[in-house]
């Protein structure tokens, strides 16, 4: 079980950054905008981990490790990510340059807490969430076409940042099949291992989602965000956990519910996903508030703070608090 955790995990990875780089060349092919790439395109490619093993669990039954995925990697993009990529570069941001992605992103997570309450997401919560993920899309590709602002260059610089990118149809689709493919088996074999791994020692499904898998599909965002970092283009870190938050909370999840209905936990409603707020609170004096930069010392206890969370989850805090 270890094996196809770890497999599952290198076979996402490595899926994930084939299938990205055929999808730009695809894109670009057709002659579609930098823009528009790293607004649908980059964002799906770095999400895709997370939408194949949440929709694979949730189909095999175990709905909780497919939430536990979304709500761990929604804090593991804000806390690890961000943490990591600021102790390596100070992420310098122009104040109100993702305003609207902040509002978007702090909207979005408190439209899907409220259908956590429900105890289970179904068709008609998964179309809310659609809808209005849809509506972010269409809004931000409208407003930014109208021109050339900074949120608009953080995508373009996502786009520039992805190397070895294919450009004969041939090797382009070459590159998409292999892609799907190592994320098609690696989610099946990542959801077999961790299920395994939780019937093995007892623990719950969701817990594992909410920590070794969530760890797992947020190395995509992770690894972007450390190359953004290295070259000096750190903002693209807050672009892209932004971006890939959205998807999750709102486009993952609303893909899934609408395919098949998803139980929720009472471990999440009652914890994490008030943690996974919390962590969305921080980010905002960075996003509509008036923050130039997060440093080191700032990154370095986003860093400590998933390190604490992690830490709680093993320990078991989430049962010392009343239902």
């Amino acid at each position: 079980m270890y094996f196809l955790v770890i497999g599952g995990f290198v076979l996402l990875l490595v899926g994930a950054e084939i299938m990205l780089r055929g999808a730009v060349g695809l894109a670009e092919k057709f002659g579609i905008s930098k823009l528009v790439v790293g607004m649908t395109v980059v964002a799906f490619g770095t999400s895709a981990p997370e939408l194949l093993v949440s929709l694979n669990a949730a189909l095999s039954g175990s709905s909780g490790l497919a939430i536990g995925n979304v709500v761990g990697s929604n804090v593991a993009n804000i806390l690890l990510v961000l943490g990591v990529a600021g102790l390596l570069m100070p992420i310098a941001n122009e104040p109100g340059a993702l305003k609207r992605d902040g509002w978007m992103l702090l909207v979005g997570t408190g439209l899907f807490m409220a259908l956590t309450y429900r105890g289970e997401i179904d068709l008609i919560g998964g179309l809310v969430l659609l809808v209005y993920f849809t509506g972010f899309l269409v809004y931000s590709y409208m407003r930014e076409k109208q021109g050339a602002d900074a949120a608009g260059e953080m995508y373009e610089h996502e786009v520039d940042d992805i190397e070895g990118v294919p450009h004969s149809l041939l090797k382009i689709m070459t590159y998409l099949v292999i892609g799907f493919a190592g994320l098609i088996y690696g989610a099946d074999i990542l959801v077999e291992g961790g299920v395994a791994i939780a019937r093995t020692f007892g623990v719950d499904e969701a817990v594992i989602g909410l920590t070794v898998i969530a760890f797992g599909t947020s190395l995509p965002e992770l690894a972007a965000s450390v190359v953004a970092a290295i070259r000096k283009h750190a903002d693209v870190a807050v672009g892209n956990v932004v971006g890939s938050n959205i998807f999750n909370v709102v486009g993952i999840v609303g893909v899934v519910a609408v395919i098949t209905p998803m139980e929720i936990p009472a471990r999440v409603v009652n914890f994490d996903i008030w943690i996974m707020a919390a962590a969305t609170l921080i980010l905002m004096p960075y996003m509509i508030g008036r923050r130039e930069q997060l440093g080191r010392l700032e990154a370095g206890l986003f860093f400590a703070a998933y390190l604490i969370y992690i830490a709680a989850i093993g320990y078991g805090v989430e049962t010392l608090i009343p239902a």
